[in-house]
């Protein structure tokens, strides 16, 4: 165990100049837990041995139909800005929305669960873009978002 710890300890200080010229701490803890969960995966991968696995730990496609489902629920789901680009573009802001009621319909129609928090910086942003207007509700004394 000590042993993989230092080589995890080497494989830090040789990326730890690369990570640190991003200047958001948000970006570089990002970018040191998509390494570590590479490391995780492909040290997964390696004690496993029997299978033959690509880089990134998967098994080659077209192996059988068992694999291919299991590739399909793999993929990753859209992101909030893709989510909230593709509402934005609907008719969804033709009424105004609150984010909770915003988070609630990206979890019925797009199976995302994104919190407030996750949604409201985009949210903003596409406000001071103009895409969106962002008013405060007064019986709710909330924010609410529609389109411009």
């Amino acid at each position: 165990m000590s042993r993989q710890i230092e080589k995890l300890k080497k494989q830090l200080v040789e990326i730890a100049e690369v990570v640190n010229s991003f200047q958001s701490e948000a970006v570089q803890v990002r970018v040191v837990d998509r390494l570590l969960d590479e490391i995780m995966e492909t040290e997964r991968v390696e004690t496993e041995g029997s299978e033959i696995f690509n880089k990134k730990g998967r098994k080659p496609r077209g192996e059988n139909d068992d694999e291919q489902s299991l590739t399909v629920q793999r993929r990753k789901k859209p992101g909030a800005t893709k989510v909230l680009n593709q509402l934005l573009s609907s008719d969804f802001f033709r009424t105004p929305h609150s984010i909770s009621s915003i988070a609630e319909y990206c979890k019925d129609k797009f199976d995302s669960d994104f919190k407030t928090s996750e949604l409201s910086g985009i949210l903003l942003k596409l406000a001071k873009e103009n895409k969106l207007k962002r008013e405060r509700s007064n019986e709710h004394n909330r924010f609410e978002y529609v389109g411009v």
